[in-house]
C-alpha cells in the first residue's frame, strides 16, 4: 500500500521519533506498528530500539522509505518460514499446545537465519547455548548499513557493557554503525553470547532498560518531536491464575521497563521547568544575567513533546514463551495487531492534536 500525504500537522514538529523496545519474537507488532504509521506518513527522522527493537530500527533506518515494509515483511517471514503450522480456527488451549511445541522445536533447532544451537561439546567453553551467526548474514543481506552511517534517518541502538553493567548506547551520530552492534543490543545471554566492540564485550540493552525513551530525551534535552513509542509488553495485567501465568506476568512487568512511569515522570520535569521559567521571568533585571540565573534558564528549556504510545496488549496463547515463539500464525497475528493499533491510532480524533505543535509533554495512548 502506497502511503498517504501526510497530515499536515505531522510537520508541526521538528522531528519523528520511534522508539521500539525489546521483546523477541513479539516484535512482529512493531513491523505492522510501522507499516501503520508509515500510511498516515509517520516517517521518522530517528530510531531508536533495544534487542528486537534495535534489529526493526536497523530495518527501518537501513532502507529508503518505500522498501522498508517490505524489508521487515522478509525478515519476519524468514524468522517464521520453519515454524509453518497453521492455527486458524484452533480453540485456545489446542493453540496453547500448538505454540508450546513451536518454541520447543525453536529451543531445541534454532530460528534459521537467526541463531543455531551449538553442540553440547561446546557448552563447556562457550558463553552461550546458541550461534548467532546466522543473524549476521541477515542483516547484511537485509540492511544497507552505508545508509544508516550516511543517511537522514539516525539510529540508536541499545547495550549494557558485561563488564561494568553500565547501559551503553550505539549511535550512528557518534559512531560508525555495522551489524555488530545490533547483535551486541539483542545478545540476551545465557542464550546469546557477549559480542565484542572495540575490546568490549556487550549483552542485550534489555537487561538494564528495555526501552530507549530516556536516552533520546538525555541526548537530546531540547528536543521537540513527535515521539512514536511501540511497547511490546504491558505494565498492567490480570492476577495469574497458575504458574505458568505467573512466569509470563514476571515478563511482562521486567521488561515493561516502567514505560508509563518513565513518561509520567517525563511529564512532571516539564512541568518543573515551566515553573522555573515563571519564577525566573519574575525576578529584577539585575539578576537576569547572575550565571546561576543563566544556568537554570538553560535547565529549564522546554521541550516540544508529543509521545504516542501503542503497547501491545494481544493474547496470542503462546503464555511465558511469547517471546520465543516465532509461529507463522503468531508472527501475523501480531503483525496485524500492530498494524490495526497504528491505524486506529492515525484514523482517532485526536491524532492531529497528537501532531501539533505546544509547549511542554503530552501523552496519548488511543488503543487503551
Amino acid at each position: 500500500m502506497n502511503p498517504r500525504d501526510p497530515h499536515p500537522a505531522l510537520s508541526e514538529h521538528d522531528c519523528t521519533v520511534l522508539v521500539l523496545q525489546g521483546g523477541g519474537a513479539l516484535g512482529a507488532y512493531q513491523g505492522g506498528a510501522y507499516e501503520g504509521f508509515a500510511e498516515a506518513g509517520a516517517h521518522p527522522n530517528w530510531v531508536a530500539g533495544v534487542s528486537i527493537g534495535a534489529i526493526n530500527a536497523a530495518l527501518i533506518a537501513g532502507n529508503p522509505p518505500e522498501a522498508r515494509v517490505e524489508r521487515l515483511r522478509e525478515f519476519w517471514w524468514r524468522m517464521s518460514a520453519s515454524m509453518p503450522w497453521p492455527a486458524d480456527g484452533l480453540p485456545g488451549p489446542l493453540r496453547e499446545l500448538r505454540n508450546r511445541g513451536t518454541a520447543t522445536a525453536a529451543g531445541i533447532f534454532g530460528i534459521p537465519g537467526f541463531f543455531s544451537p551449538r553442540w553440547p561439546a561446546e557448552w563447556l567453553s562457550a558463553l552461550s547455548v546458541y550461534d548467532t551467526a546466522p543473524l549476521e548474514q541477515t542483516l547484511r543481506e537485509l540492511v544497507d548499513f552505508e545508509r544508516i552511517n550516511h543517511g537522514d534517518v539516525r539510529l540508536s541502538v541499545g547495550a549494557v557493557n558485561v563488564r561494568s553493567g553500565n547501559s551503553v548506547y550505539f549511535d550512528s551520530r557518534h559512531c560508525r554503525i555495522g551489524p555488530e552492534h545490533i547483535m551486541a543490543s539483542g545478545a540476551l545471554p545465557p542464550g546469546f553470547a557477549p559480542v565484542v566492540i572495540g575490546g568490549q564485550p556487550y549483552w542485550d540493552g534489555g537487561m538494564v532498560s528495555n526501552s530507549p525513551l530516556w536516552y533520546v530525551f538525555d541526548e537530546a534535552p531540547d528536543l521537540d518531536a513527535l515521539v512514536l513509542q511501540v511497547d511490546l509488553f504491558s505494565a498492567r495485567g490480570k492476577l495469574p491464575g497458575n504458574l505458568d501465568e505467573v512466569q509470563e506476568r514476571m515478563m511482562d512487568i521486567r521488561y515493561s521497563s516502567k514505560t508509563r512511569f518513565n513518561s509520567s515522570q517525563l511529564s512532571g520535569q516539564e512541568e518543573l521547568k515551566a515553573a522555573t521559567r515563571r519564577l525566573l521571568a519574575k525576578l529584577p533585571p539585575a539578576l537576569q544575567g547572575d550565571p546561576d540565573v543563566q544556568r537554570l534558564a538553560g535547565a529549564s528549556r522546554p521541550r516540544e513533546i508529543s509521545l504516542v504510545h501503542l503497547i501491545n496488549r494481544h493474547d496470542t496463547h503462546s503464555g511465558s514463551v511469547k517471546d520465543y515463539e516465532f509461529s507463522r500464525a503468531t508472527v501475523e497475528q501480531l503483525w496485524n495487531a500492530g498494524l490495526d493499533d497504528a491505524r486506529r491510532s492515525t484514523h482517532h480524533a485526536d491524532w492531529c492534536h497528537a501532531a501539533e505543535h505546544h509547549d511542554g509533554m503530552r501523552v496519548f495512548d488511543f488503543t487503551r
